[in-house]
């Protein structure tokens, strides 16, 4: 297990949406997408998330939201999981 997945464990979740159960017992590192079969996209391009919120970014929960509009909450997510991980130094933007 990568460092990127370690750093979600007992994190707030930066995914958000209106699923969102708020419980960082519960947070890990989410990917969207993957990279074929049971394959995920590299860790840096995850998003911590509690498992209400990753539940429905991998679309195993019935929702009335449009790929789209769940796309982006993990994308922004994304980019506050990013911000946190460049503040604690566990990425480097050079």
């Amino acid at each position: 297990m990568t460092k990127l997945r370690k750093s979600a464990k007992g994190r707030e979740c930066q995914i958000r949406s209106p699923y969102c159960n708020f419980n960082n017992e519960t947070t890990v590192l989410c990917h969207l997408g993957g990279a074929g079969m049971g394959l995920k996209n590299d860790d840096m391009f995850g998003a911590f998330g509690c498992s209400s919120c990753h539940d429905a970014v991998d679309h195993r929960t019935p929702s009335p939201y449009m790929n789209e509009m769940i796309n982006n909450w993990f994308y922004d997510g994304m980019v506050r999981t990013q911000k946190i991980w460049l503040e604690e130094g566990l990425i480097s933007h050079e």
